[in-house]
């Protein structure tokens, strides 16, 4: 037997931008459009609500205009409301060809929410269907809050479903407007419809309130459905849709009797995409396109992934157009850190890796982000920090700096088992801690050396809380050195590469 087509309809741009504080531009709107149906290649994509404001008209508008120039028009689909034609004239003035028309799906909103009879509500929903095709446009019906209905007045639902069989609808759409089925419902309510009405085409629309919509989703492919209903990252109102990169991989993986068109590997970059237009943050763990869902972090794991790829499952990050990572930090082994070595071509023996690994180990107790641009910074910090003997070290410090007063500092400093304190100001922390150095240096009649260049650099794609090196430049006795420090405060890298000046003068 050949596969089971199923059709994947992304509402990103409908139901997805009920996100509460999204809103998406027009541009941004025929931007995604264009990616879900070109890139990604999904069937059909929800865009718009009807009569909701001028700028969700003008965004159908674009988007049609486009679509008819693609032969996508019957592709694009908007959601309507049974108001005696309103929608219905909307629609023709955008464009728009397919209405997902909005009508009562469980008889506890009909009788609360419209005060209608069944009857009513069925004579109007066919007049609104009877407009739309005199106009040339293509209706499915969403049956809101189907699922309660199906839990508590399924009558209604079966006269509603046998009223809508007999009208020119296309699809019929099932929507848990309220998150609440658990998967065991999910199979039995659809299955029952699926062979009632083996001629219709339904669409399962899954929310997430409980955290269970992939798992209806699959039951509900399971139980015959022919359509589904999915948003990017999973936006949506409340706890969102399902989200259509946990979807996809899902059938891809666990249902291959289903055949589905979208392009696995162009999730990850519509996904950031979206992300970037709407300013909601995909959480670092989100399955698929989460920053971190491909990271390994223990050492163990890098240690079985390079001896038999040991931890690794079916979602190979390649997949999604993605990397897998080693991350560094405290509990980051030898394995983790030689991963990222070889990525960045860089070779250490057994000593010096030991090394920067204790060094990557202490920055991770310390909370500091490590990655893997910042390994030639610890690697170069650490080996440098062994070409000497430390006789002195700064014991202790603090940096004050306030607005309206002059930046101080006071250090604490051990030079050969004696400490010496002393306080100063400067213009800047750092000019402040080199003049409470100087004073010290003067009343142990020490001559410091010249301070000619200061860099500071930060790996690139880092971010605030990131390492930085502090690469000072001295001149002593006409020779000129440099010393590094590396630390996420570039105050304290300085300090640190000062300290490592003291002792290469000292030795």
């Amino acid at each position: 037997m050949g596969k089971r087509k199923i059709e994947i309809m992304d509402t990103t741009l409908r139901d997805g931008e009920q996100t509460s504080g999204v809103s998406f531009s027009a541009a941004e709107k025929l931007t995604i459009a264009q990616l879900l149906l070109e890139e990604l290649h999904v069937d059909r994509i929800e865009i718009a609500s009807a009569r909701v404001s001028e700028g969700e008209f003008e965004g159908v508008k674009g988007i049609m205009t486009w679509a008819e120039t693609k032969g996508y028009a019957d592709k694009i689909e908007v959601l309507t409301f049974v108001d005696k034609g309103l929608s219905i004239e909307w629609m023709k003035k955008s464009g728009a060809k397919v209405q997902n028309l909005l009508t009562k799906g469980s008889l506890n909103h009909l009788t609360h929410q419209l005060k209608k009879t069944p009857e009513q509500h069925f004579a109007e929903i066919a007049e609104t269907i009877a407009l739309a095709h005199e106009n040339g446009i293509t209706t499915n019906v969403y049956l809101e809050d189907w699922s309660n209905g199906m839990r508590n007045s399924p009558e209604y639902v079966y006269q509603y479903l046998d009223f809508i069989s007999t009208q020119p609808v296309k699809r019929i759409l099932l929507p848990d407007t309220l998150g609440v089925l658990i998967p065991s419902e999910t199979f039995q309510f659809i299955s029952e419809i699926t062979k009632k009405y083996p001629n219709i085409h339904f669409d399962f629309h899954a929310h997430n309130d409980y955290d269970l919509s992939v798992a209806n989703v699959m039951e509900a492919l399971k139980a015959g459905i022919h359509g589904l209903h999915v948003t990017v990252n999973g936006m949506g109102e409340r706890a969102g849709n399902a989200p259509l990169a946990s979807t996809i991989a899902v059938i891809n993986d666990f249902m291959q009797e289903i055949e589905i068109g979208v392009k696995e590997t162009s999730l990850y970059s519509v996904s950031k995409l979206v992300e970037t237009f709407t300013g909601y943050r995909i959480p670092a763990n989100k399955p698929i396109v989460g920053d971190n869902v491909f990271t390994q972090t223990a050492g163990i794991h890098a240690d079985g992934d390079n001896k038999n790829n040991l931890y690794f499952n079916d979602l190979l990050p390649e997949r999604f157009g993605r990397k897998r990572k080693y991350a560094l930090g405290k509990t980051s082994g030898k394995a983790n850190i030689e991963k990222n070595l070889q990525e960045l071509g860089l070779q250490l023996n057994q000593e010096d890796l030991k090394l920067v690994t204790q060094r990557i180990i202490e920055l991770g107790d310390k909370k500091e982000t490590v990655t893997k641009e910042d390994l030639p910074y610890i690697i170069s910090d650490v080996l440098d920090s062994h070409t000497y003997e430390e006789k002195i070290t700064v014991e202790s410090y603090l940096l004050s700096h306030a607005k309206g007063m002059r930046p101080s500092t006071t250090i604490c400093l051990k030079i050969d088992g004696q400490i010496i304190e002393e306080h100063a100001q400067g213009d800047g922390q750092f000019d402040a801690f080199m003049n409470a150095l100087t004073k010290i240096y003067k009343t142990k009649k020490m001559t410091l050396p010249k301070l000619t260049d200061y860099a500071v650099r930060i790996p690139p794609g880092s971010s605030s809380d990131a390492l930085c090196e502090t690469i000072i430049t001295w001149v002593n006795d006409g020779k000129e050195f440099k010393t590094r420090g590396l630390d996420s405060d570039q105050t304290v890298a300085a300090i640190i590469a000062t300290q490592k000046m003291l002792n290469v003068v000292a030795v």
